[in-house]
């Protein structure tokens, strides 16, 4: 499977990379890749925008998804996105401090306190100054903070009720530093796996289990591979829209308009059905069979704390966590 994408990619990105990624008269089509299913409200967002954006550009910009991770991995379409290859794609601060180590924070495990809390920290100084580096450093800009949700664990056999219960535990965790070190500090045994290998590594046990927000775990369908849902809610996650800065720079100032107006509307929408559906998923996840767990939040939540800032400080940056904490 892994040949596969790989070999989907490498085509899309000899397309992506012809002369109309640099040609404002034939740069109309934006692309964006993303991960997720088309079920998820970060895909229909998508959708919204391009509706929008075409409405309002009169056909004269159209934006073509690709969910589903049909560009490969999240970080070969970061790597397109970079490059110049793809225009625009979505995906988690974690994902992003392989560009920019320091913007990793912003996903870190309880830091904040709700999804208010996330949204105000966008509009800091300190989020724009890291979008300045980003831009400076890789060529990518940061258009939107989106909600993706609290993270949550679910498990395939084993009921967990306290991080005691997390030792020796195979968790699937995206492959990145932060989320490794939460697990191992919770005892786990950090398992990274692509999110698109995620429902068969469950299916035919290479873990244990997994963490993510409710929408993601009904989109990708893994309640038909989980039993036990342990609702830890150790990160609020943000999703963000990025995009290839020189390809922003080609758009007209008129068109670069019509798509900021279109993404932050589309923004505020999934921001809004996915704490809807977040109200209503553990019911949801319940009637499909599945045991619904409250555990000891502060056994997990204290180890984490006591270990992974403290950890991070220097790639983050002195006393930045503590900034964003205090907002």
């Amino acid at each position: 499977m892994k040949l596969t994408r790989r070999t989907a990619l490498v085509g899309a990105t000899a397309t992506l990379a012809m002369p109309a990624i640099g040609a404002r008269a034939q740069a109309s089509t934006i692309r964006w890749g993303e991960m997720l299913a088309p079920t998820h409200p970060q895909v229909q967002m998508i959708d919204r925008i391009a509706k929008e954006v075409k409405e309002k550009t009169s056909g004269r910009v159209e934006i073509q998804s690709f969910p589903n991770g049909q560009l490969g991995s999240g970080k070969d379409m970061m790597d397109s996105v970079a490059s110049g290859a793809l225009h625009m794609t979505t995906d988690g601060a974690a994902a992003l401090g392989a560009f920019l180590p320091q913007l990793s924070v912003i996903e870190a495990p309880y830091l904040w306190r709700d999804a208010a809390h996330m949204a105000k920290a966008a509009g800091s100084d300190i989020f724009k100054a890291m979008n300045e580096d980003l831009v400076k450093k890789r060529g990518i800009r940061m258009l939107s903070v989106t909600y993706y949700g609290k993270r949550h664990i679910t498990t395939g056999k084993k009921e967990v009720r306290s991080v005691a219960d997390m030792k020796g535990f195979k968790l699937r965790v995206p492959p990145v530093d932060t989320f490794r070190a939460m697990a191992e500090a919770w005892g786990a045994q950090a398992t990274p796996i692509n999110f698109n290998e995620l429902y068969l590594a469950l299916s035919q046990g290479a873990v244990d289990g997994q963490e993510n927000p409710l929408p993601t775990i009904a989109s990708a369908k893994l309640p038909e591979v989980q039993k036990f849902l342990v609702l830890s809610g150790h990160i609020i996650t943000p999703r963000l829209v990025v995009a290839n800065e020189d390809f922003l720079k080609r758009l007209s100032g008129a068109d670069r308009a019509v798509l900021d107006a279109a993404i932050a509307a589309g923004a505020a929408w999934q921001d809004a059905e996915l704490a809807r559906q977040e109200g209503t998923l553990v019911d949801t996840f319940k009637g499909q069979g599945m045991t619904v767990i409250e555990p000891d939040v502060e056994s997990f939540r204290k180890p984490v704390l006591a270990a992974v800032p403290a950890k991070f400080e220097d790639k983050w940056g002195k006393g930045v966590w503590d900034k964003l904490a205090a907002l």
